[in-house]
């Protein structure tokens, strides 16, 4: 017996590869069954869901908010709850909610709001700081920004095996390596921690043995980070060109211009993976909101200070694959990697998610040929977005 039988026109089971066309998936139990071409009449007509296209659940690795919450405002289990609903208005199964720069150690509420949460949406944990660098603060207060102390590390290794459960989620930290004490992120890496470079001046130089000690990749590339120059690489031309590195990349068409969204993706290939940095405004009405006491605003889809500054995005994760393939020439089985697979290996979450085949969690993303979110699917458990 089955549980559920989507039925898609185009079924994209992962790792770029090109769609099967008329298959379905069988579900039984929150597991994935079988995939198989569709054959008529096998199946109860109430128990099969038809859709234009089907693919790996979406992960989104950098989400701060949605549905009118953010995390850092009230880091609890009904706001993990609203944000995994309202994210998969975007197409997102699973995410790491995001916790950006906040004063002293508030980032501890954030670690026990994951450590406590059963939801299985929530696959770890993305701090965004506060150890970044002063030059390069973005929307992130700057009176919070320090460096990494080793009180800092005590306290997240205490909370670290909480973390990640029975489910083994994943602590993912954005720091500035130029502003650490690499003895500090050697003991943070070698007990499991995802550690990415981020909000960060550090040139090539510096950068070099922060990855040589496991930094494992960037945040937002091309935002908050050195740029290239002529004569200096900088974080981007170094995750442009060192295999060892993953990224994330906002693809909003407001963040990075479409000409360098290619040649990320050209360049990178599969260590490219794409993150909404959503804000409490995506999957709401909400249109205003403040971080660290400045205002932000969205308009016409641009979330801004009033001086400009962009504040995180107004993006759902199939918009940012709908602007790969438009605006980078992606081709669509690509664009959904970068939104599946990639994030799963990063996680090491791969033999899990990030692929549709007997013997992993049905977690599904539906969309129609424009690529608007239909239906998400959660280990067998379809969850009723809001728009």
């Amino acid at each position: 017996m089955c549980d559920q039988v989507i039925r898609a026109n185009k079924l994209f089971a992962g790792g770029g590869e090109p769609p099967l066309f008329d298959h379905m998936v069988v579900i039984s139990d929150g597991m994935i069954q079988n995939v198989a071409p569709f054959v008529s009449g096998s199946f109860g007509g109430d128990r099969v869901l038809r859709v234009p296209v089907c693919a790996p659940g979406f992960i989104d690795l950098q989400i701060n908010g949605s549905g009118g919450v953010f995390f850092n405002d009230s880091p609890d289990q009904p706001t993990l709850a609203r944000m995994a609903i309202a994210a998969a208005a975007g197409g997102t199964c699973h995410f790491l909610p995001t916790f950006i720069t906040a004063p002293g150690t508030d980032y501890e509420r954030a670690m026990m709001a994951v450590a406590d949460c059963r939801l299985p949406h929530v696959l770890g944990l993305h701090l965004e700081g506060p150890f970044l660098s002063p030059e390069r603060p973005g929307i992130h207060p700057p009176a919070a920004i320090r460096p990494l102390s080793l009180a800092d590390v005590d306290l997240v290794l205490s909370r670290l095996e909480s973390i990640r459960g029975d489910d083994d989620r994943q602590l993912l930290i954005t720091l500035a390596p130029e502003e650490t004490n690499i003895i500090l992120l050697a003991r943070l890496i070698e007990a499991g921690v995802i550690v990415f470079a981020g909000h960060s001046n550090a040139t090539m130089a510096q950068l070099g043995p922060a990855i040589e000690c496991g930094v494992c990749g960037v945040t937002h590339l091309f935002n908050a980070c050195s740029q290239i120059s002529a004569r200096e690489p900088g974080i981007v031309g170094t995750a442009l060109t060192d295999k060892r590195l993953f990224a994330g990349i906002i693809a909003d068409g407001l963040h990075v211009a479409p000409t360098n969204l290619a040649i990320a993706t050209r360049l990178m290939g599969d260590r490219l993976c794409l993150v909404s940095d959503a804000m409490s405004t995506f999957g709401s009405n909400l249109t205003k909101f403040s971080i660290g006491g400045r205002d932000v605003t969205l308009v016409n889809q641009r979330l801004q200070t009033a001086d400009g500054t962009l504040a995180g995005a107004h993006l759902g994760l199939n918009e940012a694959v709908a602007a790969m393939c438009r605006l980078a020439g992606v081709a669509l089985a690509d664009a959904l990697h970068m939104a599946s697979g990639i994030p799963a290996r990063i996680l090491g979450m791969d033999d899990r998610y990030g692929r549709i085949e007997p013997g992993k969690p049905a977690s599904l993303t539906c969309l129609s040929d424009d690529l608007e979110s239909l239906a998400v699917f959660v280990h067998g458990e379809e969850i009723v977005h809001q728009k």
